[in-house]
């Protein structure tokens, strides 16, 4: 695989703004998550607002996730959770994470049979969206087959388009199906 070009700083700060507007364009119930992404990843390209990105990166995204874990869980009611459908809701999702890491290593695989320049099939598992370590395992198993392949960087793309492909489909969804009661 090739290495990866040196992206600039204006490129670096126009994505995230081109990003959010793209997505507000095509599914605005995607707004208040991919907004988040776009600031934080913008704070972090400015270089300008250094104390508060680190702050936002350290301190303020673990007391929202505290306190996010406990409101869901402060709100969840026992008679309308532990019913079968949760249980095959958790069976639906782990289905849908082997089933988007084997289609990427597939895909990965196919696509090398018309490509110039192919790239390695883990690539592929990498993008699992909800799983933000899956570029990691992907460099760690590339590692351990051949200690010299660094895939981290490559795996990080997938990834991070995952991620916002997942926030695209969910605010479509949350605009076709939002007001079903």
């Amino acid at each position: 695989m090739k290495a990866p070009r040196q992206v600039s700083k204006q490129e670096r700060i126009l994505f995230p703004i081109g990003v959010f507007l793209i997505c507000a364009l095509i599914a605005p119930g995607s707004i208040p998550l991919l907004g988040m992404l776009c600031f934080g990843n913008l704070l972090k390209e400015s270089c300008v607002t250094e104390r508060l990105a680190n702050t936002a990166r350290n301190a303020l995204i673990d007391i929202v996730t505290i306190l996010l874990g406990f409101c869901v869980g402060a709100s969840t009611q026992a008679e309308y959770f532990l019913r079968p459908q949760s249980i095959f809701i958790f069976v639906l999702g782990a289905l849908s994470f082997a089933l988007a890491t084997a289609g990427g290593v597939l895909f990965a695989k196919f696509m090398n049979l018309f490509v110039k320049d192919k790239i390695n099939p883990l690539i592929g598992a990498a993008g699992v969206s909800a799983v933000p370590d899956s570029a990691r395992v992907a460099q760690m198993m590339g590692q351990r087959e051949d200690p010299n392949n660094f895939l981290l960087m490559h795996a990080m793309a997938p990834n991070v388009s995952g991620v916002i492909g997942s926030a695209i489909a969910a605010g479509v969804l949350l605009g076709v199906f939002g007001n079903i009661q």
